[in-house]
């Protein structure tokens, strides 16, 4: 697909709500709608990102903080640098570099005082492309990148002497990295390694090895005796940018290089800025939008971009990656094709605990080829290492969060068609983590035990208790939650067991989804963790934060029956008294903006942990659709509708995800929030059908790959569409009246158009 270019002219038009600004006809690329700095006040290791590829093994940007995972990376309100690392990865960091002018006055130690200010006014961030202004040394830095070679641009000012610092023994982000080398091995080469060393999260040792090579001669290299870390110095006689292409490799130095000579053996630092641009531009363009104003469309495009964000490719080019599964680190090679060109790329992952409501939708939707890239990358970790990961960092087993977070997404991969072959295979590695000896049993973090998980008790009493008899050295042990999780992730299984004919699977697993109503207590309305010997916790307080309930309250996470809402609306007292319940959750979250707060170390705050809904979030974040499965989609309509102004409109470094964006995850929420798509089962029934809401945009064009479906696009309009206007009031699919507010997944990516009519009153008969 060539460039998506989108046209844009703002004309004020009068509406009966008011003056309205609206986009037509303007020559526009969509990597000009994103904007980076949303939310990089609260930025987290992962989260920004600047000089990139979608899910590029490079990731360049500007460090104002080094120490720690949470805070740190870029940080918007810091206002000095102290290095531009290539690896900006879950439990992964690496390859730290600075560039220095070493004629600056004041500087006795390079090693040590190395930091420069910066401002935001001589900055320039896209995706693709990261420019700024080191004031210390008077140096313009320029980045971008391919997937694995990070492409540096540096001028120096005049008689500067210039220097380059190469920190690779020093704590950078969540990992110490040690055991840096870095060798000369031809006047303008440097080749090295370095070590991360393991976190709470990753267990193992992981080794980056890389390439640096330079468009100028390297004067001399000198490391420093104390921090074991390396200046590279340079004489400039020349009148023209400093030019460094860095690649890395996570299996060997060999492969460091191979990456370098076939992703980048040029010097032509504006081709490669001009590619990555392309790149986003075709990678954004998948989902073409009309209507609504240039902030709105600013906001939906910097979305849809955070959701192709975050999870990075670890193999190389020639396919080799790294296997941390066993006792020993090897190199693992995936298949490759007749030219020899890999099938698939292998990825570092956080866990997919969440994704069924977001990643599963969006990627399986709209990016297919990167949802099947994912299900194969899973299974060659579970052949290598006996389990399909919940979020694997470098090859290596995390067990970050909890329950088997990956059923879902593979599973709706496969009820999608993406995933056809080896089906037994991927059926039986994906059952193995929801029985002994699987990933259930494991809590977060939970290397060496297997109690923290609590299956024995859900197996043998059909609920995780709380507290957990045992002890354990997991995370997130919170009995009524996983409880929840558990039967949800069951019920998908289940799916999968029905697809293939093993009828006794699906009667045990159809079965165990049902534990969920072994944790509702009738007393209350509310879910409630119970102990080990049956008694509920006393006494209970439904908004208390993390008392039973994984990174939420027991009100939030009552709703997570995705599988069965009906069946949870009848222990309610039916539809209409769940109705009532919900309702008056949603009124009360939206006096708190329906978040806790504006970032995720913000739910234990005293008043922000009680609010009923919490789109900062993962557990409640399929809420607003609840009203649709219980019979009531237009309180879907007009609650997604405040949601989004409330919530998900903001376009500054100071909120933008208000809590925990996970890796594409709340970008990819936001994204289908606004095209007014759903699916609560995470797409892993047999139809996976879409659940229909209120589009935010008048037009709405999704370019189907044709690899996957049989159609070309799906046309959703959005007649009358404005801020009073949010009901749909009748249907059309492909001409026809369509009076269901759910779409199987064949019918919608077999293409046509989709008709809504908006109205400023419900129509309460439509969709039921």
């Amino acid at each position: 697909m060539k460039p998506f270019i989108v046209s844009m002219l703002a004309i004020l038009l009068c509406c009966s709500c008011g003056d309205r600004k609206l986009i037509e006809t303007q020559s526009f690329a969509l990597v000009e709608k994103v904007y980076p700095l949303l939310d990089s006040e609260n930025s987290r290791w992962f989260f920004f990102s600047s000089a990139c590829r979608p899910f590029g093994m490079v990731n360049l940007s500007p460090d104002n903080e080094i120490d720690g995972d949470w805070g740190s990376g870029y940080r918007y309100k810091i206002d000095s640098v102290k290095g531009f690392s290539h690896v900006h990865a879950w439990q992964i960091s690496g390859l730290s570099v600075m560039p220095l002018n070493l004629s600056t006055t004041g500087q006795t130690d390079p090693y040590q005082d190395f930091g420069s200010a910066f401002s935001h006014e001589s900055e320039t961030v896209k995706p693709g492309y990261h420019a700024l202004m080191l004031d210390r040394y008077g140096i313009k830095v320029e980045l971008t990148s391919t997937k694995r070679v990070g492409f540096h641009r540096y001028t120096f000012p005049a008689g500067a002497k210039p220097a380059i610092l190469f920190n690779l023994n020093k704590q950078i982000g969540p990992c110490l990295n040690r055991d840096g080398k870095l060798a000369k091995t031809g006047r303008r080469t440097l080749t090295g390694s370095l070590v991360n060393s393991p976190t709470r999260r990753k267990p193992k040792d992981l080794g980056i090895y890389f390439q640096v090579e330079f468009d100028s001669d390297i004067k001399d290299i000198e490391q420093d005796p104390d921090s074991g870390n390396y200046l590279v110095f340079f004489d400039l006689t020349h009148d023209r940018p400093l030019l460094m292409k860095a690649s890395i490799s996570y299996t060997t130095g060999d492969n460091a290089a191979l990456n370098m000579s076939a992703e980048l053996p040029h010097w032509d630092f504006e081709q490669v800025m001009n590619d990555a641009f392309d790149e986003w531009n075709q990678m954004l363009g998948r989902i073409e939008i009309a209507g609504g104003s240039e902030q709105q469309q600013r906001r939906f495009y910097t979305d849809l971009w955070h959701a192709l964000q975050g999870r990075r490719v670890v193999s190389d080019v020639n396919g080799a990656y790294p296997d941390n599964t066993g006792d020993t680190f090897r190199i693992g090679q995936i298949p490759c094709d007749r030219a020899g060109k890999p099938l698939f790329n292998h990825y570092n992952s956080d866990s997919f605990w969440g994704a069924q409501w977001t990643l599963n939708t969006l990627w399986q939707l709209v990016y297919p080829e990167i949802a099947e890239e994912f299900v194969h990358s899973m299974m060659m970790m579970y052949r290598d290492g006996g389990l399909i990961p919940r979020g694997p960092a470098g090859g290596n087993y995390t067990f970050v969060m909890t329950g088997a977070s990956s059923t879902p997404f593979i599973v709706g991969a496969v009820q999608k068609g993406i995933v056809k072959d080896n089906l037994e295979e991927i059926y039986q590695a994906c059952k193995k983590n929801h029985t002994p000896g699987g990933i259930m049993e494991k809590a977060g973090y939970e290397h060496h035990t297997s109690v923290g998980g609590g299956l024995k008790y859900y197996l043998e009493l059909g609920y995780v208790p709380y507290p957990l008899p045992e002890r354990s050295n997991g995370f997130h042990i919170q009995g009524a939650g996983m409880t929840l999780e558990y039967a949800y992730q069951d019920w998908t299984l289940a799916q999968f067991a029905k697809r293939l004919r093993h009828t006794g699977d699906y009667d045990l697993f159809m079965k165990r989804s049902q534990n969920y109503k072994n944790v509702f207590d009738p007393e209350t309305g509310w879910m409630r963790p119970k102990d080990v010997d049956g008694q509920w916790l006393a006494p209970y307080d439904p908004y208390d934060y993390a008392k039973g309930f994984v990174e939420a309250n027991g009100a939030q996470t009552t709703w997570f029956v995705p599988h069965d809402l009906p069946g949870l609306a009848q222990l309610m007292g039916g539809p209409e008294a769940a109705r009532r319940k919900l309702e008056q959750q949603f009124r009360d979250a939206q006096k708190l903006g329906f978040t806790s707060g504006t970032s995720h170390d913000q739910e234990t705050h005293p008043e922000f942990k009680r609010i009923p809904v919490n789109y900062g979030n993962q557990p409640s974040t399929q809420t607003v659709n609840v009203f649709t499965m219980i019979g009531y989609p237009y309180l879907t309509q007009y609650w997604s509708r405040e949601l989004i102004n409330t919530a998900f409109s903001g376009l500054s470094p100071s909120t933008g995800y208000n809590g925990d964006e996970d890796q594409g995850m709340m970008g990819s929420l936001s994204v289908l929030l606004k095209i007014g798509l759903f699916q609560m089962s995470g797409g892993t029934e047999e139809e996976a059908p879409y659940q229909l809401a209120s589009p935010l945009f008048d037009k709405i064009t999704i370019h189907l790959n044709e690899r996957y479906h049989t159609g070309k696009t799906f046309v959703i309009n959005a007649k009358n569409n404005s801020a009073t206007n949010v009901y749909i009031q009748n249907a059309r699919l492909n001409g026809k009246e369509w009076r269901s507010c759910q779409i199987p997944h064949d019918t919608l990516t077999g293409g046509g158009t989709l008709e809504l009519e908006l109205g400023a009153e419900p129509n309460v008969e439509w969709g039921k």
